[in-house]
């Protein structure tokens, strides 16, 4: 009887271990690629307040054609860890490599698009005549180096389902570190301005494709895997990815419909809604560490028939967000006065924020969760009800959100619409977990 209690902190032990080796390095390739952005900034904001306002319109345009595409790497995650789960590591490499055949062709695509719409891209995001010619110059040339980032995404994916979370931090920080000083020299050293911004970081984020394709190369030739396209394994692939698509698009829609109505509050709102909007997309870089590690292990248990395992394991990632979320809404509330003097000294934007971020504390357990069960059905291969909980999410906060302006209560009833919106994304995953629907064991979903 001593020895029955045992067993369970074994089991958490074992689970804590994966969930730490796994989310950590997660953790530190999600922080360094926002970097990237950082470094073009400070380097081309030296160079005059125009070329800036163009990087800022151009990189806004790049992010959201890249971030649209990130279920290259959440499908391929989840379908490489079942093979790994089963034990064929030759037809998880293989169904990488079809991920990657597949992030090339979309990128070719989004290049044909980009390069002959930029002028009417930058205009329709208002861009004034003076930055109107740097943002064409910037997304045009850093247009060419989507296929590069794509094949990124779906590498990492491959890596993430081989349970391999330390390479994509390594590329990820040395790209960040070969990106800044090809800036420096191509900007200032050969004087070729935002386009010297521009060709560098292009230049490093094929830098990043070459040493992940080598990596996944040497993989699939080690264990025998084909390296040639594959017309019907693409297809898998895209078909695979696609429910991860409208779940994607229907939240940069929540987050668009969002910014739009903090606009239309005053400018001091919309200024506070921003400096928010940063934090908790430093605050989702954690828990979505924590997503990432339930992607890779929730796939290798459905693919090795461990419907028990994944059960244990997804529990125990619930409680680690629960944990993380916790700890994030108190540093919140605890740092909020050093917090946003760093952004603003303006008293009206200040008294906009701060009842707002007593919101975003108190939702972060709510997050928390939200992200781990995310990260679990995605591992599971469960994309269609993912997408249709978006929808049905979108469908929730679009008429709450719109009507802030006529209830008034500014940012902060904004942001208590944002956490009602966390809550319906709460109450659709825990169903479905609660289900078990989820659960499908085997190589393939």
């Amino acid at each position: 009887m001593t020895q029955a209690p045992a067993r369970p902190r074994t089991v958490r032990r074992r689970h804590d271990r994966e969930i730490v080796a796994l989310a950590v390095p997660a953790f530190g390739a999600l922080v360094a690629e926002p970097l990237f952005v950082l470094a073009d900034s400070a380097i081309v904001g030296h160079l005059g307040t125009a070329q800036l306002a163009g990087l800022g319109i151009a990189s806004a345009l790049l992010t959201t054609a890249v971030s649209v595409f990130v279920f290259l790497a959440y499908a391929t995650t989840a379908g490489v860890s079942r093979r790994v789960g089963a034990g064929d590591l030759q037809a998880a490499i293989r169904q990488g490599m079809d991920g990657i055949w597949l992030a090339l062709l979309l990128g070719a695509a989004v290049i044909a698009v980009v390069l002959p719409t930029a002028p009417s891209l930058v205009e329709l995001f208002g861009a004034s005549d003076t930055a109107a010619p740097y943002a064409i110059t910037y997304l045009r040339i850093s247009s060419l180096g989507i296929p590069a980032m794509l094949i990124v995404l779906a590498a990492t994916g491959v890596l993430r389902g081989l349970q391999n979370t330390r390479t994509p931090l390594y590329v990820a920080v040395g790209g960040f570190i070969a990106n800044a000083l090809l800036n420096v020299l191509l900007v200032y050293g050969a004087g070729l301005g935002i386009a010297g911004s521009a060709w560098g970081t292009v230049i490093a984020q094929y830098g990043m494709a070459a040493v992940y394709l080598w990596v996944v190369v040497r993989g699939a030739l080690r264990h025998g895997a084909s390296l040639r396209p594959d017309r019907a394994g693409i297809r898998a692939s895209a078909q695979a990815g696609a429910p991860l698509l409208v779940r994607t698009l229907s939240l940069r829609a929540i987050l668009m419909i969002a910014t739009a109505v903090a606009a239309r509050l005053g400018d001091a709102d919309i200024a506070a809604h921003q400096i928010i909007l940063s934090l908790w997309s430093l605050m989702a870089f954690a828990l979505d560490a924590i997503a990432i590690a339930g992607q890779a292990i929730i796939g290798r248990y459905l693919g090795a028939g461990d419907a028990q395992g994944a059960r244990e394991a997804c529990r125990r990632m619930v409680e680690w967000g629960v944990a993380v979320g916790v700890v994030l809404g108190l540093l919140v509330v605890l740092s909020r006065p050093a917090f946003l003097p760093l952004f603003t000294g303006d008293s009206a934007v200040k008294d906009a924020a701060l009842p707002a971020l007593v919101i975003v504390a108190v939702a972060q357990p709510i997050c928390g969760v939200v992200y781990v069960l995310d990260g679990v059905l995605m591992g599971a291969g469960d994309g269609p009800y993912l997408a249709w909980a978006m929808l049905l999410t979108l469908a929730v906060f679009t008429p709450a959100a719109l009507l802030v302006p006529a209830i008034g209560g500014g940012l902060t009833v904004l942001w208590a619409a944002m956490t009602l919106m966390m809550t319906m994304r709460l109450v659709t995953l825990w169903l479905r977990t609660r289900s078990g629907r989820w659960i499908v064991t085997g190589a393939t979903r």
